[in-house]
């Protein structure tokens, strides 16, 4: 059956190539209409337009038509529309073809088209949102709980005295919303704070609103890469406290012959306690069984009625006995009693409908949030923490993956186009916002800029802008090849034998 083994192979790579086609058509899609919103606005106010291009470099693919050069580059970092009344970019875009000297346009021209691009990523951003907000964005109870599930033992949480149960109201004073996101979440809580301690304003359960300073750093972390090269591909550590969100634990599979298939567990159940005792997260249940090998321990698990026309749900008891499997690979996370289940990746997930209005903000505040975390001098975000297209090429693919991969994607694209729209406003030539600021300049001035000291600073400006595409390439691509993605070993080596073949205990 060698064959077989080889036609899933072949499909499996044709289905890898299928994904990224999709990602470039997604990214592209974005590109296209940021560098549309220029095309648009310099035909609107009259300027010459020599090209039109979706990334850089050396084209792959170009035709003339009306006068218009469009093409795609060999770079994937981006487009452009060549311009040339517009301040000289000859070193990315190449040097004009016209033959013909042509005439200078207005400062406020060249603002309105400088703007255009940044105001129709917005415009994306706003019909993503509007598509969200009708269609939903799946959202697990782990993402949106405010509630602590796990606290790692030796962390600087458990240190400090977090306990799993306590709900968190704020971090250093910002008032928290969810456990992860971008904005008013733990995650960026914790990622974002300055200062040797992280101050937790908590509510525990009988005992009302705590205040807990937590060590910002593990005591053992090493910040240092492991040798000199790995230190151009991997990022530097960022703070965590050693806690994760409150999830109700569901299987996803039932390994045959095991305790729980014993037990008649089935994938889809909900694991609600362990011997009486509610259970905030899978690892809390890992942590009960280490010593209960041979012990029968009850479960309460909440179970959907599939025969049923509407959603019912009932709760039932099932008892099983721990034990460790027949046959299983070495390492210590296998090293103890187990019941023979693969969790959900997600648990159960529920359709939120957020406000356009509130995509926007968020996303625009957790980039503004980004920027001052940046420039900040006592912060540990660095840009070697940001992401180029590698990286956000990478986030795409993992999000076609997903069962619900439109709506997943439609709300990461309100993200990355609110992004996009703020980054090029940023007033450093070559971006957009670079063109408003000389544009203002030459208005205050009455007189054009000088063209070839114009040329030195934005080609200085454009290889400096590469050279940052490159770095974070370099640590994009850390992440896929040495970036610490370590899976467990897989289930198939687990092996559980019938009960008529297991020896008598």
């Amino acid at each position: 059956m060698q064959w077989l083994s080889s036609l899933g192979t072949v499909g499996e790579v044709l289905r890898i190539i299928i994904l990224i086609f999709e990602v470039l058509l997604v990214f592209n899609l974005m590109i296209l209409v940021h560098e549309w919103g220029h095309f648009l606005a310099a035909r609107w106010r009259g300027l010459k337009v020599e090209a039109f291009y979706i990334w850089f470099g050396k084209p792959l693919w170009k035709k003339t038509i009306n006068g218009v050069e469009y093409g795609l580059g060999s770079i994937p970092a981006g487009g452009f529309v060549k311009l040339p009344q517009m301040a000289p970019m000859g070193a990315i875009e190449g040097e004009s073809t016209s033959e013909e000297p042509l005439p200078p346009i207005k400062p406020l021209d060249k603002m309105i088209v400088a703007f255009a691009g940044p105001l129709f990523s917005f415009g994306l951003a706003c019909v993503f949102a509007l598509l969200v907000s009708w269609l939903g964005k799946p959202q697990s109870e782990a993402f949106v709980t405010t509630t602590i599930g796990y606290v790692a033992e030796g962390s600087p949480s458990a240190e400090a005295g977090l306990k799993p149960g306590d709900v968190i109201k704020t971090i250093d004073g910002l008032p928290i919303r969810r456990f992860e996101g971008f904005v008013d979440s733990v995650r960026w809580g914790v990622i974002a704070s300055e200062g040797s301690e992280i101050l937790f304003e908590v509510e525990r359960p009988g005992e009302g609103i705590k205040k807990i300073p937590v060590a910002a750093q593990w005591p053992d972390v090493d910040k240092k890469p492991s040798s000199w090269w790995k230190s151009i591909f991997e990022r530097p550590v960022l703070r965590e406290v050693g806690i994760m969100g409150k999830s109700t634990p569901m299987v996803g599979k039932v390994q045959e012959n095991s305790p729980a298939a014993d037990a008649g567990l089935q994938p889809l159940d909900e694991v609600l306690s362990v011997d009486g005792t509610p259970l905030l997260g899978p690892i809390q249940l890992s942590k009960y069984l280490e010593d209960k090998a041979g012990q029968p321990v009850q479960l309460l698990v909440r179970r959907k009625d599939k025969k049923a026309t509407t959603a019912t749900t009932n709760e039932i008891s099932v008892t099983l006995t721990p034990r460790f499997p027949d046959k299983r690979p070495e390492g210590e996370a296998y090293n103890r009693p187990m019941i023979g289940i693969e969790w959900h990746a997600t648990g159960e997930r529920k359709l939120a409908y957020p406000p356009v209005s509130e995509q926007i903000s968020d996303a625009a505040r957790s980039m503004f949030s980004m920027i001052s975390k940046l420039v900040s001098g006592n912060s540990d975000i660095s840009p070697a923490h940001m992401s180029g297209p590698v990286g956000i090429g990478r986030v795409y693919y993992n999000l076609l993956q997903d069962p619900a991969a439109l709506l997943q994607i439609l709300w990461f694209s309100v993200v990355l186009n609110i992004n996009l729209a703020i980054m090029n406003m940023l007033p450093f030539p070559v971006l957009d916002g670079g063109h408003i600021t000389m544009a203002i300049a030459e208005a205050i001035r009455r007189k054009p800029l000088h063209s070839r000291a114009l040329e030195w600073v934005q080609t200085a400006c454009a290889l400096t802008l590469f050279g940052f595409i490159f770095f974070v390439t370099f640590k994009d691509l850390g992440d896929i090849f040495i970036g610490g993605n370590k899976k467990p070993a897989p289930a198939e080596e687990l092996k559980w034998l019938p009960k008529d073949q297991r020896p008598v205990q």
